[in-house]
């Protein structure tokens, strides 16, 4: 397996990388301008910058590619159990 067929694939899923990094960074700076985002811990910051991340793949590529909508609810649930005190995220 050499890097341009890994390319490739992802490509085939979440379409051209530069194209998904203009819709990921936009959503991104949306939600650094929120007045709630300094409000947040680290790890709620990240979670949901790799839920944005995750929303431009899908809106880039492929929208029934399982495996993004799946991410989407990972992320999410590594802070609703560290909210209700159980594992940490």
């Amino acid at each position: 397996m050499n890097i341009r067929w890994i390319v490739d694939q992802r490509g085939s899923l979440y379409g051209r990388f530069d194209h998904g990094a203009r819709i990921m960074q936009r959503i991104k700076q949306q939600m650094r301008t929120a007045d709630g985002w300094q409000r947040l811990a680290p790890d709620q910051q990240e979670a949901l910058e790799m839920i944005a991340h995750k929303i431009g793949r899908i809106l880039n590529g492929d929208p029934n590619h399982v495996d993004s909508w799946v991410d989407i609810a990972g992320y999410a649930t590594l802070i609703v159990n560290k909210l209700e005190g159980g594992n940490e995220a």
